[in-house]
């Protein structure tokens, strides 16, 4: 009975530990299975974590080139400064490293010392130092033989070389290098790279190991932007902006694009007034300082912000404004397209039009009278516009009005783009909505929809796509991607696009706009001024005024838009404040861009004297030469043979004009250049050829119309026989 008992009490023995095992195995097994397979990746991260320590490597960031691959925007190498406190072994060498530190970085010696008492490998001290500064620790570490403890790691910093030029295309980075205006923010992902890694291993208690557990992980630099702006045209038309708003005390800024009309390339795109995207966050303009002083300190804050914002903020593509009589373009396109009117077409402007109850006056008051298509846009004429917007119709209006791109955004690759705003999202319009619409009141789109809009009638009625970025390049200059957009579609017909133009052009040499004639150009052009309903001072008529124009006029190259935003001079109107610094600006731009003068019979005589090659001529033989095309010489030394001249060969100058002639190394005495703005033109033509320069002068004919610009400044010295070009007359308030 009791051996029984026994085996049964084993058996019982047994069966409990089997299943004690097989419980505890089952058990076992499923904790293997969560941690090994469900948890596996997230504990093999949280492994990682508290083994290995990673620090980033910052990426080179891709240059921005403008289109002759001139830098732009690029990164400048800089270093980094890290402590490796596990490095440094006694007090005497942290005592060294931090006094050392101190002196060249500026650090307290405290705070490099309590650094140094870290169980760590990294820890930055100082970021972003520049090379001298670099090379001052490089010596003082071999001054000292240290080799470990203090690390310089390489990283980049963003530069502008060219400062303030096109900034507010090109926008800026932030402290970490991440694009935050601008091209910077637009191609941020290409421009970027890819972070590196340092990754270094940690022991059992969390403390930083040796070089020997260190990988580094390269940085991917990023890619290059080369883009359709020509820096040289881009200074131009900067010059010429900055210098029109002064002059004409634009009080809310101005912009000026400058566009090839059959591609829909950006030459130039300038606003004024930018910022230097070196020091973005600076305020320097003594305006803005001024109104940051008289600000409430409590509200400074917030009043800089807003300053720094409205730097920033590219005008040219992001504000909307009534875009006046340059929309009238516009209207005798749809009106030749749709076959209602042509250019003998008769209007009679009596001063105003009634429509419904509300009667809307021409700028002349008193009224153009008879006069056909040509001549009302030639006079910007009012009444004219609004009865051919009439005769047009609101639904059909509303048609073209779309398909010239103004209901939708251009796409040009820049950040900020702005809508227009029309009467409404479906294009319903009242009759007198109809008629201020007509004559670009009242509907706001942006200078960049004008811009593009007046492409289609420039290049043969395509609507193209605006664009600045050419190319993204590599860093071994291999092209990744280009970019050529294709049009949009056909706008109107290449025969209403050579009529319009036709009309244009007219403007130009006989017409509102004639002082933006230049010699040897064909330029078409219209003018417009537009009252605004949003004032910038409560209570005060507030203006904006612009000019289109194109060139050649027969096989345009260049569109040029100008805007200017309450101007408070001595005009607001379109032609006066608008017209000489576009025309300055194409006269310079038209050559550099290789396009050749084509004179008539009359520019000829006047402009036509291409300056020959005079250099190892002999004396006589030059003179002779000059004298037989009209020019005058001026001979400089006692040699019998020619070796310089001013002008030099293949220039273009007036009969009459002055060619000075050296014959060794003596040099004649500088011209100061005189101020010849405010002169008549036969006066400034007189006092140039007493101090023996030579005038070209562009805009309208007339010899006793005043100069409003001119290519040198007052006081500037210069070669004898240096041609400076002038804009004459202010233009007439047509528009």
């Amino acid at each position: 009975m009791i051996k029984g008992s026994t085996i049964r009490m084993r058996r019982r023995t047994l069966i409990v530990a089997f299943v004690t095992i097989f419980v505890f195995f089952t058990i076992l097994s499923v904790r293997l299975f969560y941690l090994q397979i469900i948890s596996g990746s997230y504990l093999f991260k949280m492994a990682n974590l508290q083994q290995l320590a990673s620090t980033k490597l910052s990426p080179r960031r891709g240059v921005i080139y403008d289109r002759n691959m001139v830098p732009l925007a690029q990164s400048a190498t800089v270093w980094n400064v890290v402590l490796e406190p596990n490095y440094i072994k006694t007090d005497a060498t942290k005592e060294l490293i931090s006094q050392g530190l101190h002196e060249i970085l500026g650090t307290p010696k405290e705070k490099l010392l309590e650094l140094s008492e870290k169980k760590s490998c990294y820890t930055i001290i100082e970021k972003k130092i520049d090379s001298d500064t670099k090379n001052k620790i490089v010596e003082f570490k071999s001054k000292n033989n240290i080799t470990n403890g203090i690390r310089l790691i390489e990283d980049y910093k963003r530069y502008y070389p060219k400062e303030t030029l096109a900034s507010t295309v090109l926008g800026f980075t932030g402290s970490d290098g991440q694009g935050l205006a601008g091209l910077e923010t637009q191609y941020d992902s290409v421009l970027g790279g890819e972070e590196g890694k340092l990754v270094s291993a940690k022991n059992a208690i969390g403390t930083d190991m040796p070089y020997d557990y260190e990988h580094m992980i390269p940085p991917k630099d990023g890619n290059n932007l080369v883009l359709t702006l020509d820096s040289t045209i881009q200074s131009i038309v900067e010059e010429r902006l900055k210098k029109a708003i002064e002059e004409n005390d634009v009080r809310n800024r101005g912009a000026m694009i400058v566009m090839n009309p059959k591609n829909g390339e950006i030459l130039a795109l300038a606003v004024e007034k930018g910022f230097n995207p070196n020091k973005p966050f600076e305020i320097s303009d003594p305006k803005d300082l001024e109104i940051l002083k008289n600000t409430p300190e409590e509200e400074k804050q917030k009043k800089e912000s807003e300053i720094l914002f409205e730097k920033c903020r590219n005008k040219a593509i992001s504000d909307n404004y009534y875009p006046g009589s340059v929309f009238k373009i516009i209207m005798a396109s749809i009106g030749l397209e749709l076959g209602i009117a042509n250019e003998e077409t008769n209007f009679n402007c009596t001063g105003g039009i009634k429509i419904g109850g509300d009667t809307i006056r021409c700028h002349k008051r008193s009224g153009h009278g008879p006069l056909n298509l040509v001549g009302a846009l030639c006079k910007s004429c009012n009444p004219a516009f609004i009865s051919l917007g009439q005769e047009i119709g609101t639904k059909r209006f509303f048609d073209f009005y779309k398909s010239f791109g103004f209901h939708e955004k251009t796409g040009i690759d820049l950040p900020g783009e702005g809508s227009d705003i029309f009467f409404s999202k479906n294009g319903d319009m009242h009759l007198i909505d109809l008629a201020v619409a007509s004559i670009g009141q009242n509907f706001g789109i942006t200078p960049i929809q004008m811009a593009t809009a007046a492409c289609a009638i420039a290049n043969g009625g395509k609507l193209v796509t605006p664009h600045i970025v050419k190319e993204i390049r590599d860093n071994d200059g291999n092209v990744i991607q280009s970019f050529d957009p294709k049009p949009r579609r056909q706008v109107i017909s290449e025969e209403t696009a050579k009529r319009v133009t036709a009309m244009m052009e007219q403007n130009a040499t006989s017409g509102g706009v004639k002082n933006a004639y230049i010699p040897g150009f064909r330029v078409a052009g219209k003018s417009g001024t537009s009252e605004k309903k949003d004032l910038l001072v409560p209570g005060e008529k507030d203006y904006i005024a612009s000019f289109l124009e194109f060139a050649p006029a027969n096989d345009p190259e260049v569109l040029l838009l100008c805007y200017a935003d309450t101007p408070k001079g001595r005009s607001y109107y379109g032609a006066p404040v608008c017209i000489p610094p576009s025309t300055a600006s194409m006269n310079e731009i038209l050559p550099y861009m290789g396009v050749q003068p084509q004179y008539n019979e009359e520019e000829m005589k006047k402009y036509g004297i291409k300056v020959p090659n005079l250099i190892d001529k002999k004396v006589e033989e030059a003179k002779k030469i000059s004298i037989d095309l009209g020019l005058r010489p001026t001979i400089v030394g006692k040699g019998e043979t020619v070796i310089r001249q001013t002008p030099y060969r293949g220039e273009r100058i007036s009969l009459g004009g002055n060619i000075i002639i050296y014959t060794d190394d003596s040099s004649e005495e500088k011209v100061k250049v005189p101020n010849f703005v405010g002169l008549k033109k036969s006066d400034a033509v007189k006092l140039a050829e007493s101090l023996g320069l030579n005038i070209f002068a562009s805009g309208s004919n007339g010899d006793d119309d005043t100069v409003s610009t001119q290519s040198l400044a007052e006081s500037e010295l210069v070669d004898k026989g240096t041609t400076i070009n002038i804009v004459v007359g202010s233009g007439e308030s047509e528009d």
